[in-house]
């Protein structure tokens, strides 16, 4: 049994461990508010450039459509794109995100398909590369940008496209974590090229009128599918900022409160020791002078 010393030192160590989970739960919770409503306005915009997109597809069709949009006409080299945070102590947040990127991944290797991988967020580069190894071949840090914003994601879209249009990649999969909750997000897939509707996007109605663009659709869309990729990427890592401090908040939170059931325990028990040791030494006294 350790001494009485030994554990006023453990209850100490807690009680330190308890103060600095609640002071990261409280951080965590001052951050979420921002990276929520960063979330939230992302969406309809992510939105709204899909279904402006898709407008603009159904009048294009054939060897004029743009490759981001008719795509390679092959799907046997896949790109995987695993976006996830660069800290821990989350709980499962990044581990949830990589498994269903490995479980994808796992499919299209048995399938006889040829997988590369991207791996944006240090968790993810840590995970992926344990697991597929050379099939990693670029990864990005977030915490070399100060602020998550545009300059994050664009050199991402940018190596996708270059990726798609050089014929190295078919087809590209983006694997993140949609926040819903606190207490939820969910890993969602999201395939970026060739471009897909989304069934959530809202639709145009042109109430029957036909338009005439100029410039022409295969121009804007020349235009405006590379700015989609960057528009979808940073949507994406805004769902996981606010993901990230939801679970870290969660995470944290039952950190402090089973800090607090261990406190208790470790004070009980302290307790009976010291209980225990001076009534032993009472019965040490009284036994003595007894023999007296």
């Amino acid at each position: 049994m350790p001494s009485l010393k030994e554990m006023r030192n453990r209850i100490g160590s807690v009680k330190a461990t308890q103060k600095i989970t609640k002071a990261m739960q409280m951080v965590a919770a001052a951050k979420l508010k921002r990276a929520q409503d960063q979330a939230e306005s992302a969406r309809p915009y992510a939105q709204r450039m899909a279904s402006v997109i898709a407008n603009l597809a159904q009048g294009v069709s054939g060897d004029s459509a743009p490759k981001l949009l008719s795509g390679t006409g092959s799907d046997h080299r896949h790109l995987i794109v695993v976006a996830t945070a660069d800290k821990g102590l989350a709980g499962g947040f990044s581990t949830n995100v990589v498994r269903a990127a490995r479980d994808r991944i796992n499919q299209l290797i048995a399938a006889g398909k040829d997988v590369r991988i991207v791996a944006v967020g240090r968790k993810s580069r840590d995970g992926l590369t344990r697991l597929f190894g050379n099939k990693v071949v670029k990864t990005f840090e977030l915490s070399e940008h100060k602020t998550l914003g545009l300059p994050a994601a664009q050199p991402i879209a940018e190596l996708i496209a270059t990726e798609f249009e050089e014929g190295r990649a078919d087809v590209v999969t983006l694997f993140y974590s949609r926040f819903k909750s606190v207490i939820s997000q969910v890993p969602t897939p999201k395939q970026l090229a060739p471009a897909v509707a989304e069934a959530d996007a809202p639709k145009i109605d042109l109430n029957g009128a036909v338009y005439e663009y100029e410039p022409s659709e295969e121009e804007l869309l020349e235009t405006l599918l590379p700015r989609n990729i960057t528009t979808q990427i940073l949507a994406a890592l805004y769902e996981n900022q606010a993901g990230f401090y939801g679970s870290q908040m969660s995470a944290m939170d039952n950190a402090t409160r089973n800090a607090g059931d261990l406190i208790n325990a470790l004070t009980l028990q302290y307790n009976r020791s010291r209980q225990a040791q001076i009534t032993k030494e009472l019965i040490e006294i009284i036994s003595g002078a007894e023999a007296l």
